[in-house]
């Protein structure tokens, strides 16, 4: 019988990352299964201003990378594996990678996050890698001087606008909304009100991207008027959510109508001994530090029920 952990985390971000030094620090057998690089979406992220204690200067590679170190220090396993399947209605859940491995564990936390949201919009396919992108840390130093559009007013659009400008020559932001109004926190927008190097583009959505090879124009619509108007740019940057990396888990724990794992304020999702952390989660805010909350917590949840199971038995 192969070897059975105690704890089972997949994904390496910062909930994740949470969750395996939390429970690696518990003297619990802990393997983090990741198919990629650890640190999630948090590792793309250059500026990271708002973790408590670590202020101005920090990186979002820095912090993960420190968060991998300390989960490492106390003992959990971190191995590059992508989980295709698992079979979590067992005591034993069972989880199968690429690979061909299978593990076994008295307890999994779910730590997916979450992808970049694609609008689908005419040549945004086409233009991906060549113009087009969902990361302003992976990809801003390509524009340097150059001229960008930026589409979404959340928190994560405006604050990455308000990065690209210590690269690109000028910023524009595509807004639905009318004059002013964006969703993000007050203090972004004030921030980016103030820069002389974004513009803005109200009333409007992106319509179409063009150019023979790379971007070189996008077509925009004004949504009052229907006008269409052609803008000359060299590349285009989607901030417009995140759709959950949950598909392999219909059928086997409850989600919502979106494809967020639902779980109580213990982490625990509808299956006993599964337990979900980060962006994956349907959840008010998703920021670094609430997916670290939600590591901790879900450790600690499955440390109290890993041991009120050793002392039913």
């Amino acid at each position: 019988m192969s070897e059975v952990y105690d704890i089972l985390i997949i994904g390496a971000g910062p909930g994740g990352l949470a969750a395996g030094m939390y429970s690696a620090r518990s003297k619990l057998k802990t393997v983090i299964l990741e198919k990629g690089n650890p640190g999630g979406q948090a590792a793309r992220t250059e500026e990271l201003e708002n973790y408590p204690g670590f202020s101005r200067g920090t990186t979002g590679p820095g912090l993960m990378a420190a968060m991998e170190e300390h989960a490492k220090s106390f003992g959990a396993e971190i191995l590059n594996e992508e989980v295709i399947d698992l079979d979590l209605e067992e005591r034993i859940k069972r989880v199968k990678t690429k690979s061909g491995r299978e593990y076994q564990a008295r307890v999994v936390i779910l730590a997916l996050g979450a992808v970049p949201k694609s609008l689908e919009i005419k040549g945004e396919a086409t233009h991906r890698g060549k113009g087009v992108s969902y990361c302003a840390t992976c990809d801003a130093d390509f524009f340097e001087e150059l001229d960008v559009v930026v589409v979404g007013n959340g928190d994560a659009a405006v604050e990455e606008a308000m990065y690209l400008t210590k690269f690109a020559e000028t910023v524009t932001l595509i807004v639905r909304r009318e004059e002013g109004d964006l969703r993000c926190n007050k203090t972004s927008a004030e921030r980016a009100f103030a820069n002389p190097k974004i513009q803005w583009v109200w009333n409007s959505v992106l319509e179409e991207i063009k150019g023979d090879g790379l971007v070189d124009s996008v077509v925009i619509k004004n949504t009052k008027t229907g006008e269409l108007s052609e803008r000359e740019t060299n590349g285009v940057f989607f901030f417009v959510g995140t759709i959950p990396k949950t598909e392999m888990l219909r059928g086997k724990v409850e989600l919502n109508d979106q494809g967020y794992i639902l779980t109580n304020d213990l982490m625990a999702t509808s299956v006993p001994g599964v337990y979900a952390a980060g962006d994956a989660r349907a959840k008010f805010f998703k920021q670094v530090v609430t997916a670290a909350s939600d590591g901790a917590i879900a450790s600690m949840a499955a440390e109290k029920y890993l041991a009120e199971g050793e002392s039913h038995n």
